[in-house]
């Protein structure tokens, strides 16, 4: 589904460039598809044990590099990649202002004009109930260009389909 569907009709038109970072990754079902379509992948996970699973993963591949740590504080110079991806981990982020966050910190580590591309699923009841005894709060479609646009993006493109949302937009500047 990620192969087929999501990262295609998500990446469409879009180049993330040479130095990607990916926000996120989980167990890594969009890091293996980026990894192949990108000369250098930089992956970011808060979860440790995920991290150390990614990392195992791609270890001795040069071209992919596992860090553990906050998307809310990036230990990254400002302008250090050509473009960000973030796929379906938003709703993990407890509270609006940490999200809003997390878009600031991508923001700040992109070059000017670097493409951010993010998606996660419709909110649904279905969904709640599977996140039950973890974090969920999803964000709305229809907020994503304000709150990107305040938060340092730019020609914020939204679309949606009956699953989930992607947006893609441009550091501004």
């Amino acid at each position: 589904m990620v192969r087929g569907a999501i990262l295609p009709w998500a990446l469409e038109g879009v180049s993330l460039g040479d130095e990607v970072l990916e926000v996120g990754p989980g167990y890594g079902a969009t890091t293996d598809v980026l990894a192949e379509s990108v000369p250098n992948l930089t992956a970011v996970e808060i979860d440790e044990g995920l991290a150390a699973l990614l990392g195992d993963r791609y270890e001795g591949r040069s071209s992919v590099h596992i860090v553990q740590g906050d998307a809310t504080a990036l230990e990254f110079p400002d302008g250090r990649f050509s473009g960000a991806a973030c796929f379906t981990m938003l709703h993990h982020v407890p509270t609006r202002a940490l999200q809003d966050r997390l878009f600031s910190e991508v923001a700040r580590v992109l070059e000017p004009g670097a493409a951010f591309v993010l998606g996660d699923s419709l909110a649904s009841p279905e969904l709640e109930a599977h996140h039950e005894g973890d974090t969920y709060n999803p964000l709305t479609p229809e907020d994503l260009s304000g709150r990107l646009s305040a938060t340092g993006f730019s020609d914020v493109v939204v679309k949606t389909n009956e699953f989930g949302w992607v947006a893609s937009a441009r550091k501004a500047g």
